[in-house]
């Protein structure tokens, strides 16, 4: 027999038990997938199983020698595609403008699945590279089986999410979404419509589906909150605070934070504003019409270009992009677009809390005890039922399942994100964003040169 045989069984099967021993990490019956490593031995070595049994066709039958070959190929490729695309990496592309200037429009990223520990799959017969339905020329429909349904498990990464980084995960809310009117989320159309109505116009908002948390859509955000802060914005500014064991809670973070042996520091730290952080103004004029080629050496991109009337313009705005637009001597007034106009926020219907001044709120810890009050209720109420399935009742203390996120855009006035829907729970995270390998601007119908290969990862 070949040396060469055996060293590639050598080589693939350390591949193979290295992997399983991540997959099996603290959950140890998952070693039982060792048994099948005899087949990985045999297919190099001793090939008692004659995979290959196909080829035998070659001279006699061509034709289905081809198809064979074919077969043989594209399954390789789908096995491979999908053991990558859950283990490894995936790619994404930036759908909206939520993180301009950090992340573009059109730009294509690396997430490492590795970064924060990748996820068993919950649903683990489904199609390589389709998130939740299948392409219209496949005929349409559910891109997964919802069985076997496996119960959450991360396998280990080296870090977990921090305040700062850009982060991929699983919509929360985007477990039951209308087919035909998807955004705002199913949740938000409840509240301004009512369920009476959104099921009785399928015309209008479509089929109402449920789905699991990993065929949710993918969001990307940056991480402001992480387990065991407290969060409030103050005039678009995130202050943050990290519980210690020293000193207990005073003043207005009573009602919305743990108490008991749960204690907290002293101040609020004013989160640091990342330079492409943006927000919506109104510019007054005198009437002057703004050149296309003017507002995009400012960096306003052509959907981003609002007339109100004529002589106020809408536009979302860096602070350096707000000192050149005031130094142009038609502009007489810039003003933060009024708060008002984000409309309601989470928990909806049940504060008086705006998209530009939020909270406080505590982002909840794994192990985390909380006395539920009536105005906490609302607050937590939806971790308890959607996300940990776990009775809870004013008046008793609820314990936390797994530790939570708070997400929110850098283009704050144009970013649908955690003060519209809550909290991200650990199982909704999907990976860290590396690098941008592509980016096409829609705008000049080319690509960003100078973008490719700059890192993601919102440090």
């Amino acid at each position: 027999m070949p040396r060469g045989g055996w060293v590639r069984a050598g080589v693939w099967s350390a591949l193979y038990i290295a992997f399983v021993i991540w997959v099996a990490w603290g959950d140890w019956a998952s070693l039982g997938w060792l048994v099948l490593l005899p087949l990985i031995v045999d297919a190099f070595t001793t090939k008692y199983i004659n995979y290959n049994w196909w080829r035998k066709y070659k001279d006699t039958k061509p034709a289905l020698y081809t198809l064979f070959s074919w077969i043989d190929a594209i399954v390789f490729a789908l096995v491979a595609v999908y053991f990558i695309n859950l283990y490894i990496f995936q790619n994404y592309q930036i759908p909206s403008s939520s993180l301009e200037k950090s992340l573009r429009v059109g730009d294509f990223l690396y997430v490492s699945k590795m970064a924060y520990g990748a996820r068993v799959p919950q649903t683990p017969l489904s199609m390589p590279l389709v998130q939740h339905t299948m392409p219209a020329w496949l005929g349409g429909g559910k891109s997964y089986l919802d069985w076997p349904h496996w119960e959450y498990k991360r396998l280990k990464g080296w870090t977990s999410p921090q305040k700062g980084d850009i982060v991929v995960f699983n919509f929360p809310a985007g477990d039951t979404v209308c087919l035909k009117m998807q955004n705002p989320d199913y949740y938000t159309l409840k509240h301004y419509y009512g369920e009476a109505l959104i099921k009785s116009r399928k015309d209008v908002f479509g089929e109402i589906v449920t789905r699991p948390v990993d065929r949710r859509e993918n969001y990307v955000k940056r991480c402001v909150g992480e387990p065991g802060d407290s969060l409030k914005i103050v005039d678009n500014t995130i202050f943050t605070k990290t519980k210690t064991p020293s000193i207990p809670l005073k003043g207005d973070d009573q009602a919305l934070s743990p108490v008991g042996e749960l204690e907290w520091s002293g101040g609020w730290i004013r989160e640091p504003e990342r330079e492409g952080l943006q927000l919506n103004y109104l510019v007054r004029t005198d009437g002057h019409i703004f050149t296309a080629k003017y507002l995009e050496k400012i960096g306003i991109s052509v959907a981003d270009r609002v007339q109100i009337d004529p002589q106020t313009w809408h536009f979302p705005l860096t602070a350096e992009m707000k000192s050149e637009l005031a130094k142009n001597p038609h502009v007489s007034g810039i003003a933060v677009e009024p708060e008002e106009r984000g409309g309601a926020v989470y928990p909806l219907g049940h504060n008086d809390w705006t998209r530009d001044n939020y909270g406080p709120i505590y982002i909840p810890r794994k192990g985390d005890k909380i006395m539920i009050t009536e105005e906490n209720y609302w607050v937590y109420k939806r971790i308890a039922d959607a996300y940990e399935f776990q009775p809870m009742a004013i008046g008793e203390e609820y314990e936390f399942k797994m530790d939570y996120y708070w997400m929110q855009g850098d283009n704050r006035h144009n970013s649908a994100d955690s003060r519209y829907w809550g909290f991200v729970p650990e199982d909704h995270i999907v990976g860290r964003p590396v690098f941008i390998w592509l980016s096409l601007d829609k705008d000049k119908h080319g690509i960003r040169w100078e973008r490719l290969g700059r890192k993601a990862t919102g440090r």
